[in-house]
């Protein structure tokens, strides 16, 4: 992945494990790279121990190595190695004055 490729405002997706369910609807997950634990919201009825699950959000901060997610169940630093680009952002256009 190319160091310029992801910049504050994309949209990334990061591929957790789920761990286990915590409560009713809570669920430990595993986080590449982020060495501390987390848990989610998620409400799926079918969810098991090991299963995969993508973890989307909006990147907030660009280190030279890390990169900070936020979203509803993120506000994590991660490698960029962890991370997928989903969407770029795009800065609006000016319009000129007239």
């Amino acid at each position: 992945m190319a160091k310029d490729s992801i910049k504050v405002g994309d949209t990334v997706a990061i591929t957790a494990t789920i761990r286990k369910r915590v409560t009713e609807d809570r669920v430990s997950v595993l986080i590449p790279s982020y060495h501390q634990p987390h848990s989610i919201v998620d409400t799926t009825p079918g969810i098991s121990s090991g299963q995969k699950i993508e973890l989307t959000g909006e990147v907030l901060r660009v280190d030279d190595d890390t990169v900070t997610v936020g979203g509803n169940d993120l506000g994590i630093t991660v490698k960029r190695s962890a991370v997928r680009l989903v969407t770029s952002h795009v800065a609006p256009k000016r319009s000129k004055a007239t």
